[in-house]
């Protein structure tokens, strides 16, 4: 039900209408993330990493799975299923894949294909040492509702970044990945 739900409003959405993300960077790099929803008795939820703190990009920060698209990967779906599978160890054939949102631009100079896919349990979570601190799960209807992002500013290396967040459990959703949820929230908000 969920899956149809979901597939159903994302074939219906219009990418004009998500948040691009940052348009300010010239040269992008290509990646794609999956927006894994977990299929749970109490309601879906949404699973997340927290990136260990010594990596190069995005270090510390909550982020889908997801990463860079290599030469050898046919498409963002490929590339968000295999970062997927080495970065919290969930196999392919335990997601299906419902479609994507609007391509997000990040502040670091990545373009992001967020592909928003149902997993259902059961599975084993492997998360990968070098990568992923922590791996947990937020209520889809918390994410959902768009009241419960905040906007905030701040000047970083030079420049003026305006991003998203939201928070729960002490965890805070920010940056790239708040503006891919909040797309998410919008296109699960229409008519």
């Amino acid at each position: 039900m969920i899956r149809q739900r979901i597939e159903d409003r994302l074939l219906k959405s219009d990418p004009a209408q998500q948040d691009p993300g940052y348009t300010f960077v010239q040269a992008r790099r290509p990646a794609a993330v999956l927006v894994p929803i977990i299929v749970r008795p109490g309601g879906p939820t949404v699973l997340f990493t927290q990136r260990t703190a010594h990596l190069h990009d995005h270090a510390g920060q909550v982020s889908f799975p997801g990463g860079r698209i290599e030469p050898d990967d046919r498409d963002p779906e490929h590339t968000a299923l295999r970062e997927t599978e080495e970065e919290v160890g969930i196999a392919p054939d335990r997601v299906e894949l419902v479609g994507r949102l609007a391509e997000y631009n990040t502040g670091t100079g990545f373009t992001v294909t967020p592909v928003v896919g149902i997993v259902m349990p059961p599975f084993e979570i492997v998360p990968d040492p070098f990568e992923v601190a922590e791996v947990f799960e937020v209520p889809l209807d918390l994410l959902s509702n768009l009241g419960h992002y905040s906007f905030h500013m701040r000047v970083r290396g030079g420049r003026l970044r305006r991003f998203y967040q939201i928070e729960h459990d002490n965890k805070i959703i920010w940056g790239a990945t708040a503006g891919m949820l909040r797309n998410l929230a919008r296109v699960l908000a229409e008519d």
